[in-house]
């Protein structure tokens, strides 16, 4: 039996430190870096990108960390493993040869491609990359890659495949691929799994905040559990919160469907091993589905932006007059308004006394969101309500894309290795299970039924509950849980919210979810958490880019929700 890969990450978005790849190397010891680059808006960038120039498409930072860090990666004996090639994965490798050549290196460099399918009904679409697993990584890096670069496989593929490799896993070690795909969801958003975007951030040691926050790690053993840490002497924190609210960001179902297995998340068990130390256990897996999730980006149109400043006294008769003297004269297909809060009573600074007006357009042509509707309002500039004010210039129309997830037949994609040597491997698909009608509804727990007697008091949710929000194209996340901050009143806090959270509580809770369907809210329980997860279908329109919500990626979502209020019976608090 194999030792423990010892696997790390050093990039969660395209856009992340620079520095970080470097710092995981000297850090402490490693057998394999990861970075994840890509998101759905990512490839929408990519794909513009590659509009200006089709040689193009992939992550350039990695190129720049890789300039700072591969000779001391390669000295080290770290591999890298990135899905930074993006849209053109065999561009990125010749880039990294040429990098390579100029720093005197001469590493073996293998990338993954086939997940492109647009020409597989997806005519017309400026991207449509089928999410591919780890075994081509694996299939790499067994042929000696010191580095691998892939286009669109999963996030969790990239631990994924260096454990397939290491640990000598075949297409049916459901369990074990099932541990290494918690183990990649946990690493894939680099330091949010050590204490970045955490709702318990001001319960952690202050000098865990005092330095940047340390990118994490895992420590994964042949049977697919796994200890996640971090480089000692770097800043943030790995406990039992910080993990949990990674797992519970952008996830659906408890059955979390991949290429290479269907990970079951309501098995999954946490316990703190130490300071900085969380062990992950239990974590069960099954055959994955037939077909692969496509990520497809199309050019929408344009888009345009005004701010308006209302300041003071009847805001709303404000809000009202300048809609109505604009409104008949704009021409755009889409035209939304949206405003913040009330202003402040008797405010002490102008700031506090003022509120926002936002009018967005959006059109398939650029010209009726250009002068045809920034020019309507500034005209207004002495001539609306007092005090008229934006706070911007005008700007020109920016283009957008639409995101929407589709699925294709395995048959339709050619997962395809090439290796250093330039052989070229086909990686077989692996045996599948046919997707069950009705495996995606939510369970819906019935509403919480407070004992006879039951003194209440409210107070925000966010009293002993943390959360985690995100986006999933137009589909909105919200993980809710309940902090382990020691109290033994926790299993009876874990009943309370898991029956608290329905769908007519979360329209409740959230008002701009009010419109939506009945079956656009799901509510799913992950006992061995203390969690709920909750999706809600369509809150986010057509996804980030075309979204005109003031939260377009739904990141405060959850701070939202732990703002309200709620009854808690006093016994809990």
């Amino acid at each position: 039996m194999t030792g423990p890969l010892r696997i790390g990450n050093c990039s969660g978005f395209y856009g992340d430190r620079l520095s970080a790849m470097r710092e995981m190397v000297e850090g402490g010891p490693l057998d394999v870096l990861t970075g994840d680059y890509l998101a759905e808006l990512t490839m929408l960038i990519l794909g513009k990108d590659q509009l200006k120039d089709p040689t193009l498409g992939y992550a350039r930072t990695f190129v720049r960390q890789l300039e700072d860090t591969l000779g001391l990666a390669l000295e080290r004996g770290v591999r890298i493993v990135a899905n930074a090639g993006g849209l053109n994965p065999a561009g990125l490798a010749d880039r990294v040869r040429e990098v390579a050549r100029g720093l005197g290196l001469d590493p073996a460099v293998a990338h993954v491609e086939g997940d492109d399918v647009r020409a597989v009904g997806f005519d017309g679409a400026l991207t449509a990359n089928a999410y591919l697993g780890g075994f081509g990584i694996a299939a790499a890096l067994r042929a000696g890659a010191d580095v691998v670069v892939t286009g669109r496989v999963t996030d969790a593929s990239l631990v994924v495949g260096p454990a397939v490799a290491h640990h000598g896993w075949t297409e049916t070690s459901y369990d074990e691929l099932a541990g290494a795909v918690v183990a990649g969801h946990v690493l894939e958003c680099g330091t949010q799994a050590t204490g970045g975007n955490f709702s318990g951030f001001t319960s952690l040691p202050p000098e865990a905040l005092a330095r940047p926050l340390g990118f994490p790690l895992a420590e994964l053993a042949a049977d697919g559990s796994f200890v996640v840490t971090k480089h000692d002497g770097t800043g943030g924190a790995v406990t039992v919160d910080t993990v949990t609210a990674q797992l519970v960001y952008e996830v659906q179902s408890t059955r979390y469907l991949g290429p290479d297995v269907t990970t079951h998340l309501d098995t999954v068990r946490l316990e703190q091993a130490g300071p900085d130390r969380v062990a992950v256990t239990g974590v069960r897996g099954e055959a994955p589905p037939e077909r692969l999730k496509v990520c497809v980006n199309t050019l929408g149109g344009f888009r345009n932006t005004m701010e308006l400043v209302l300041t003071g006294l009847d805001v709303d008769a404000k809000a009202d007059w300048v809609r109505a003297q604009v409104e008949g004269r704009l021409t755009a297909r889409d035209v939304t308004w949206t405003r913040t809060a009330q202003p402040d009573v008797d405010a002490d600074t102008e700031e506090g006394a003022s509120c926002l007006l936002r009018v967005t357009a959006k059109d398939p042509e650029a010209g009726p969101v250009g002068k045809a509707f920034t020019g309507p309002l500034v005209e207004l500039a002495l001539a609306s309500y007092p005090g008229f004010t934006m706070t911007a210039p005008p700007g020109a129309p920016t283009p957008y894309g639409v995101y929407r997830p589709a699925f294709v037949d395995r048959s339709a994609v050619t997962h395809t290795v090439v290796h250093a040597d330039g052989r070229r491997e086909v990686v077989p698909d692996p045996p599948t299970a046919p997707e069950v009608p009705g495996d995606d509804v939510g369970r819906r727990p019935s509403p919480y039924p407070a004992p006879a007697d039951t003194r209440t008091r409210r107070a925000p949710l966010g009293t002993f509950v943390h959360a985690r929000s995100g986006d999933k194209g137009g589909d909105a996340n919200l993980g809710l849980w309940v902090a382990h901050d020691g109290s033994e009143k926790y299993a009876d806090r874990v009943t309370w919210l898991t029956k608290l959270v329905t769908p007519q509580r979360v329209r409740e809770l959230l008002p701009e979810a009010a419109a939506l369907p009945d079956d656009a809210i799901d509510v799913y329980v992950l006992p061995h958490l203390g969690a709920v997860n909750v999706l809600l279908r369509g809150l986010l329109g057509e996804g980030v880019a075309a979204s005109t919500r003031f939260d377009p990626q739904a990141k405060g979502l959850g701070e939202w929700v732990r703002s309200r209020h709620v009854h808690i019976q006093e016994g809990l608090l």
